[in-house]
Parts: C-alpha cells; structure tokens; sequence
C-alpha cells in the first residue's frame, strides 16, 4: 500500500476513535445533567400538602445571637432538614411533636424518641439543624450555631408541619434534649414568637430534656404563653446542673404559668440514650455550669458577675462534663412524657 494511502487510513481511524471519545464525553455530561443529584434532593419544600414524609428539606436561616435577640432581619439563608414520620395506627389528623437534637448532632436517643412517640399514636419530626449548614457538632467549640438560628428552626417546622394534611396544627408539641432544650425553653417566649414566628400558631407543649441556659436570664423569658412547660432533669447531672432550672420553673410559676420540673435521682445528662454506659467523662466538651448570663438590654448578654460580654471563652467556661444511661429513669421519663401528651393532645379536646 502507498505510504499516503496508509497515512489516510490511519487518520480515518483516528477520526473515528475521536468521535467516539467525545460522544462519550457528551454522554456522560448530558447524564450528569439531567440525573437528579443531592442538590434536587435538597430543594427546599414550603407545602406538606401532598401528605410526604420521610426526608423533608424545608428554607432556614442563619442567624448570629444579637441579631435573634433584637429580632434583626437578615441573617444568611440556609436548608435544613427533618424526618418526618407517622404512627402506622390512628386515623384522621395526628398530633406530632417536633424533636430537636443537642450539641453532638442527631443521635440514637433522639432517634428512638421519635419511635416512641410513633408508638404513642404522635407523629415525630426530628429536626437537623447541623448537616444542612456543613456543622458536625457544637460541643467542642469548633463550630458555632446560635441558639436562636435554631429557634427559628422549630418555628419554621411548625409551619410547614401545619401544611401536611394527617398533622393537627393545632396539636404540635417541641421537645428538646440539651442544647436542644435550650432551644425549646427559649422557643415558648413571645417575644421571640413575635419577632420570629409569622403566624398566631404555637406549639401545644414545650418538653426540655436536661437543657442548657437555663443559667441564662433574658428579657422577659417569664411573659410566655399558657402552653405547658416541663423540665426532665438527672438529678446527677454535672454538665446543665438542674438547680437554675428549678429557679427558672419557680420565676415562671411566680408569673402564674404552667412550668414544672421533674427531676430523676442519680441520672446524668443524656441518662435516656440506651446503650451507652453508666457513665462517661468527656474531657473536651464546653461546660458553662459555672456560670451565670443575664440579657441587661436587647441582644447585649452579659457575664452577670463581671459584666463582660458573652463569649464562648469566657474564664467560667470550663471543660469536661458527664453522661450516663439510667434505665430506670428513661422508663419514667417515658411515662411521664406519655402521660403529659396524653393531657394536651387528647384528654383536653
């Protein structure tokens, strides 16, 4: 063959083989594009109507702590999720309770909480306050959230639970654990409500597991509304000591509301996470038990005894803390929630 004629073909076949090449490329780009990926899973929802659960993505927003204090507007944007899940009995419109995690993210105890209630005829509606916003956990100090961003998070949930079609709007309760139950008591004042929550709805019933800030004093965190509110301490707890809890239940019981406290003796924090051993020192979690905040004017905390401006590296902060499973104290709490529910979803209609 001539040496051109053999020159021609292999160009022929070159051009082939390229061609080839790109249509493979093309193809894997129009795939890319039109398969749906974790940013489609992600889209932000603002109706239940359609009756879905399971995963729901649903708009938040960012808050830092003045800005929720003073009910500034603007903050950064920000999709959150939560699992949405219905008792398989029951009929007609359910109650529900919104769940709210604690410093370490979703976990199991938060999780089988959200089984229990099923188990109790209540829809569940565990909030992530973390995974949408790149946080791993808060305990440590290495990432930040403020408390009232994720205030915002259970009003937001509220909404669009009001939205889905088995879900009473009228009967949603918030329980939260630890951080989380900080986020409960502070989500029950009205003047956050009034700043934050667009709507006249509120929650049913306020369940704070253990919380932190209860050694925080706001402006007005006694002007709440008539809805029950009930503290579930470990009498043993040395990370959210339950003594400025029982001050905070007496100044709301002082102001002629439904606050109570229930305290289980020789239970640590996080006493309801089945499993875990008796006890177990964390050495390198935040602990604010030694000290005490006060809100001396719109969005300015301070350091009561010195009057410093609130920091997470305030000198009272300290490290270390411990949690423990107490079998007999989570099969009482678990009465104890049951029958409050019982009380505000059904026994009062």
């Amino acid at each position: 063959m001539p040496i051109d004629g053999l020159i021609w073909r292999c160009y022929r076949l070159f051009l082939r083989r390229l061609v080839v090449v790109l249509l493979a490329v093309a193809g894997a780009c129009i795939h890319l594009s039109v398969t749906p990926a974790a940013t489609d899973a992600a889209t932000p929802v603002t109706t239940l109507a359609g009756g879905q659960t399971g995963r729901i993505h649903f708009q938040a927003v960012t808050l830092d702590e003045k800005q929720f204090l003073t009910g500034a507007k603007g903050g950064t944007s920000a999709i959150i999720s939560g699992e949405l899940s219905l008792p398989s009995q029951g009929a007609g419109q359910l109650p529900a309770v919104v769940l709210v995690h604690g410093c370490a993210g979703v976990s199991q105890n938060v999780e089988n909480w959200a089984k229990e209630l099923n188990r109790m005829g209540v829809a569940s509606f565990l909030v992530d306050s973390f995974s949408g916003r790149g946080i791993e956990e808060v305990c440590t100090g290495r990432f930040h959230l403020s408390i009232g961003s994720r205030v915002v998070d259970t009003y937001r949930a509220l909404e669009i639970l009001a939205t889905h079609p088995r879900i009473d709007p009228s009967r949603v309760a918030l329980m939260g654990f630890s951080m989380g139950g900080m986020v409960t008591l502070q989500a029950s004042m009205k003047r956050f409500q009034k700043n934050w929550l667009p709507t006249d709805r509120e929650f049913a019933a306020y369940i704070a597991f253990y919380p932190g800030g209860c050694n925080f004093t706001f402006l007005e965190d006694t002007n709440v509304g008539d809805r029950p509110i009930r503290i579930i301490h470990g009498l043993a707890d040395d990370w959210t000591p339950v003594g400025p809890c029982k001050a905070y239940i007496e100044r709301l019981r002082q102001a002629g509301k439904d606050g109570g406290l229930l305290v289980y003796a020789g239970a640590y924090h996080h006493f309801d996470h089945q499993g875990m051993v008796p006890s177990k020192y964390l050495p390198r979690v935040l602990n604010p038990s030694g000290c005490s905040f006060v809100e001396r004017e719109p969005g300015h905390l301070v350091n009561r005894d010195t009057g410093r401006p609130f920091d997470i590296k305030d000198p009272c902060i300290s490290r270390g803390a411990t949690i423990g499973y107490n079998q007999d104290a989570l099969r009482q709490a678990i009465q104890d929630v049951k029958a409050l529910l019982q009380k505000v979803f059904w026994h009062e209609r």
